[in-house]
């Protein structure tokens, strides 16, 4: 009988880039908006506020680094119809 042969995939070659433990797209949407909450507000609690997403991505990072692609690819596919309510579901859209 044919013994199997094991290919070792390195993690790194499955996941998408990571800074800081979230994925380098959110990183980068995550230093956007509190740069707009400084100048908006002008404090530097914006700041702080950036500490708590950043580690609210950090989080739903933790499980699949792909989270918030697989959403936005979710919700740009599949948007919601006029009888939601009704059927609680959604179609694709062809």
């Amino acid at each position: 009988m044919a013994e199997l042969i094991k290919s070792t995939v390195f993690k790194a070659l499955t996941q998408p880039q990571m800074f800081a433990g979230v994925t380098y797209s959110y990183f980068i949407i995550n230093g956007v908006v509190t740069t707009e909450a400084f100048l908006i507000t002008r404090s530097f609690w914006a700041l702080a506020v950036a500490l708590v997403v950043h580690a609210i991505g950090y989080l739903a990072c933790l499980r699949e680094p792909r989270v918030f692609d697989l959403w936005l690819t979710k919700v740009s596919r599949c948007p919601r119809v006029r009888n939601f309510r009704h059927w609680r579901c959604n179609s694709y859209r062809p």
